[in-house]
């Protein structure tokens, strides 16, 4: 082709024209030739604005085409390339009539000299580009999206992410929209994510077919992943509208054990912690938490039993201590026989004989938190408050090191205190099955019901309460969360039947006084623990306002510094960088925070695994035998299966809940699905049906609420955000720990 020429077909060019005719024209003329269904068109090359016939010669060659509207379109020779896209830079003009293409061709080639185009060329290094544009028949589409053949979060190169809408694919492109996913691999068409408003847009058929036309291109580019956009008509016709190299694809991320054993997301902290973490946090507070609830065993107990724990794509993992000879002689010889004694009740005795470890060595412990360890932490929290605001940036550093120790001793008496319920709820439930079946059926919530309804249950959480121990995230206080819905009238019905069961039990035992008083025995010990672990989950995150306070003055000190840009990038700092700003020089942390955001913010939506390697021998996976051993478990076919944690059968449509910008959105009787909850979710469980989670224990935010609520609660599924879609009719069985799709 030669360069004086100024209207050219895409069947009349060749790859060496690119110079010319720019890089979306040429790819989309090379894929033409070979047979993808690219719709037809023509381009207008830079020669073309010096022909005053230019009007009349577009008009004769668009009359060539089968079609009566046309999208007009820039093509620049630097665009689509792998390193620079120039997405969303250049015009676009849609729906374009034959008579108006002269203006709306004039008009996309002023748009390369704006200056957004200019910057972003000046960013690349270069200087401006040529480029055309490209004249195409416009599709009149019933969908349209864009297809990413290398995941754009992961890396994974199996993966397929297609986005569609309704209609015009603008809204998706510009981000007024995310669409609807999938996620395709090569046994597997999922949809991940539903348009907005609900509704169908594409079916599995279709979905496949766009990440089969995405495939086959980027195979075309020797396996380069591609970013395609892609229409499909009125009559079901798969058009190819663009197809660009996909610039930054991030690494494929490994899930790799950090050590000999098994790591579990759930255990301990990690309930508290739903998804990656920020680098401030990972630095700083999590230490605290760490160092202060080893602080609390020592003071409590007379021994530290460090527990391993490391960050995996910044998601925090924790392994039970492997039981080597060294670490128990450690045991036995510091902690002596109180170590042994509290030990042993608390971990072993606590779950066949509940009332005697109380007896034994639990309830000095819950004397100890109770009267000594929380009012220590609400003095120290209630003295930060009245010097936050004008403290030192050294002294506000000095209250974060206080806070963050207390509240780890904090977290220390919830685990081995609070902790306890959910194993005292074991020995309830092999006695109610053993001598109350009939009394206390299954299906209606077995044992359960005993521990419903109880005085002083937190339906309402406190402004402190937390959606990530994480202190990035807002705490309720901050949230536009609306309240539940006659949380008293439910929790008194709850109540109610609790006692009605009460009744039942005993009348049922009455000839049998032995049995009688082990059922008062346990009935009464289950209810006071169940009580304890919702108080200090509540108590647990006092200081979270205060410390999100502390992090909020500090990073506006570095801002005025001039060491980042905006308050909140002080999350993306770590401790040692802070504190070096602060007592010594500021440095310049901006470009440091940015590129640790954009980490982070990839990393936060990775489908971390529930647990990473293998359990020692001896020891197994903890969590899967108290499940075992309190509920039961039940596979069954076609379900998403986890641990029964509140028990009972529900059915109502899925919403999957991401965080609070999703919470106005849920209504009552949908169903609750989530990567986890936390005490600042606690309103939304007035409103659900039922709730499921990937992450979570018996011991998790979303049992106890649910059993507060008496609604069904399946957690610790590790996957069903993703393998549920919203809008999707469910059966929720928190009795079998099941979730069933309907049809």
């Amino acid at each position: 082709m030669s360069t004086n020429l100024t209207v050219v077909t895409l069947a009349e060019t060749s790859p060496a024209d690119r110079a010319v005719i720019g890089g979306k024209a040429a790819v989309l003329a090379e894929l033409s030739v070979a047979g993808f269904p690219v719709p037809p068109g023509f381009v207008v090359t830079t020669a073309a604005l010096d022909d005053p016939q230019l009007d009349r010669r577009l008009a004769t060659v668009a009359g060539g085409l089968v079609g009566d509207r046309f999208a007009v379109r820039s093509s620049g020779a630097a665009e689509d390339l792998p390193d620079a896209s120039y997405a969303g830079l250049y015009e676009t003009y849609l729906n374009v009539p034959t008579d108006e293409l002269g203006e709306a061709v004039r008009r996309c080639f002023a748009a390369a000299t704006s200056e957004r185009v200019a910057a972003y060329h000046q960013r690349q290094g270069g200087a401006t580009a040529a480029m055309a544009v490209l004249v195409q028949v416009m599709v009149d589409p019933a969908a349209a999206g864009v297809a990413f053949t290398a995941h754009p979060v992961t890396g994974h190169r199996d993966q397929t992410v297609v986005a569609a809408v309704a209609g015009l694919g603008e809204p998706l492109v510009s981000g007024e929209t995310t669409g609807e996913e999938w996620t395709i691999t090569a046994g597997r068409t999922l949809m991940t994510r539903s348009a907005a408003g609900g509704g169908r847009v594409l079916d599995d058929a279709q979905a496949a077919a766009v990440a089969d036309l995405s495939r086959r291109i980027a195979d075309r580019y020797d396996g380069q992943p591609q970013d395609v956009e892609w229409a499909i008509d009125q009559a079901g016709k798969l058009w190819l509208l663009q197809a660009r190299p996909m610039t930054a694809v991030p690494e494929p991320v490994s899930w790799t054990p950090p050590g000999p054993g098994l790591w579990m997301r759930n255990f301990r902290l990690g309930e508290w912690l739903p998804e990656a973490v920020t680098p401030l946090f990972a630095t700083w507070l999590l230490p605290l938490l760490e160092g202060g609830y080893l602080d609390g065993m020592k003071d409590s107990v007379g021994v530290r039993v460090p527990f391993r724990y490391a960050l995996v794509n910044g998601w925090y993992f924790n392994a039970t201590p492997i039981p080597s000879p060294k670490l128990l002689a450690q045991v036995l010889w510091h902690g002596r026989t109180r170590a042994v004694k509290i030990l042993f009740n608390a971990l072993i005795r606590v779950s066949y004989d509940p009332y005697a470890a109380d007896r034994a060595a639990l309830a000095e412990l819950e004397r100890g938190w109770r009267e000594q360890q929380l009012p220590n932490y609400r003095r120290l929290v209630a003295s930060a408050q009245g010097e936050v605001e004008t403290a030192s940036p050294r002294r506000l550093a000095e209250l974060v090191d206080a806070l963050g120790r207390e509240a780890g001793i904090s977290l220390w008496y919830l685990a081995i205190v609070g902790g306890s319920a959910w194993k005292m709820e074991a020995r309830l439930t092999r006695f109610a099955r053993r001598h109350l079946v009939d009394v206390l059926p299954e299906q209606e919530g077995g044992a359960q019901v005993l521990l419903r309804g109880l005085p002083g249950a937190q339906l309402v959480p406190g402004g402190h309460a937390v959606q990530s121990v994480d202190w990035y995230h807002p705490v309720a206080a901050d949230l536009p969360i609306s309240q539940p819905h006659r949380p008293a009238d439910r929790h008194r019905e709850l109540a109610e039947r609790r006692m009605v069961a009460e009744h039942r039990c005993r009348a049922a035992l009455d000839d049998r006084p032995r049995l009688v008083a082990d059922f008062d025995r346990l009935v009464k010990v289950n209810q006071r623990y169940a009580m304890i672990r919702e108080e200090q989950a509540s108590q647990f995150t006092l200081a979270w306002p205060i410390l999100r306070a502390c992090a909020r003055r500090l990073g506006q000190y570095l801002v005025n510094l001039g060491a980042i840009e905006q308050p909140d990038d002080i999350y993306y700092c770590t401790r040692d960088e802070v504190i070096t700003a602060i007592t010594d020089s500021p440095g310049q942390l901006n470009g440091k925070a940015a590129e640790r955001r954009t980490v982070w913010q990839r990393q936060r939506r990775l489908a971390a695994p529930l647990t990473l390697g293998r359990p020692a021998r001896l020891i197994g996976d903890v969590i899967e035998r108290a499940v075992e051993h309190a509920r039961g478990t039940t596979k069954a076919e076609g379900a998403v299966t986890g641990h029964p944690a509140s028990a009972g059968r529900a059915s109502g449509a899925v919403a999957i809940v991401h965080g609070p910008e999703d919470f106005d959105a849920f209504t009552e009787g949908q169903v609750l699905v989530a990567k986890a909850t936390a005490p600042a979710w606690t309103p939304l469980f007035a409103r659900a049906a039922a709730v499921v989670t990937d992450g979570g224990t018996l011991a998790a935010h979303a049992s106890l609420v649910a059993r507060e609520y008496g609604i069904p609660a399946v957690v610790g599924t590790g996957n069903a955000t993703q393998r549920l879609r919203p809008g999707q009719l469910v059966t929720v069985d928190g009795t079998a720990g099941t979730v069933t799709p309907q049809g």
